[in-house]
């Protein structure tokens, strides 16, 4: 979904750049912009959105001034040619402070940060929602601190280890704070299978299936891991499997 953004500066030209920047930001949909704080909390009300990339040395007003005024602020990226007010921007809650001229890759990484949080009080591997997580679902995965925000379809393996499981998608491996059980409960199981005791695999990353000992199954995933699928879980298997 679109996240609807306002950008709120006093200089036109600021904001024809900051436009300029956000075209290669499909996700982010700019529905007005404003010059100054009275204009831009008219705009607020009328269109709530869902960002605000707000100046802070305004004519009259500043963008702090902006912040205490509405009732329920959106999210804020502050935009300033200014640094001596980051500290400050941070105990409002800012999402990012970009210094002027803004750099792309700055503004790449205050847009994750934005779709991280989004994605955080969304459905998510670490949290709650209702109903089954498909493959075309989109999840946050953490550890430590690096971060992903990953399509469940791109996710091949999950590997119980302790009270952990480790999450296996292109080359990473991270680890997550999660049970296998308590994954299966919230994975799609038409495309997610318990393969065994330790083990959850995606059906579509199956690239050869061979008889294993004990009447079980080995799996060859695309990314290389062998699976076993125990005796048990291979009756269930060859029953989805086949017509």
């Amino acid at each position: 979904m679109p996240i609807k953004a306002i950008i709120i500066d006093d200089e036109r030209l600021a904001r024809n750049e900051l436009k300029k920047l956000l075209e290669q930001h499909p996700d982010i949909n700019i529905i007005d912009e404003a010059g100054n704080v009275d204009e831009a909390i008219e705009k607020i009300d009328l269109s709530r959105p869902d960002l605000i990339f707000l100046d802070i040395q305004m004519p009259g007003k500043t963008g702090f001034d902006l912040l205490a005024e509405i009732e329920k602020s959106p999210r804020v990226i502050f935009t300033t040619a200014y640094d001596e007010f980051a500290l400050k921007a941070f105990e409002v809650n800012a999402l990012d402070y970009l210094l002027k001229p803004i750099d792309p890759k700055r503004l790449a990484d205050a847009i994750q940060k934005l779709q991280i949080e989004i994605a955080l009080e969304q459905a998510s591997l670490l949290g709650v929602s209702r109903g089954p997580l498909t493959e075309v679902d989109q999840v946050f995965v953490k550890d430590g601190e690096r971060c992903w925000f990953v399509k469940l379809a791109d996710i091949r393996l999950f590997e119980s280890v302790g009270n952990y499981a480790k999450v296996y998608f292109s080359t990473n491996k991270p680890l997550i704070l999660k049970s296998l059980n308590a994954l299966e409960e919230r994975l799609d199981d038409r495309v997610f299978f318990r393969a065994n005791r330790k083990h959850i695999i995606n059906l579509h990353w199956i690239e050869k299936i061979e008889p294993y000992f004990n009447g079980g199954l080995l799996v060859e995933l695309k990314g290389g891991e062998k699976i076993e699928i125990s005796r048990r879980q291979t009756v269930k298997f060859k029953e989805m499997m086949s017509f």
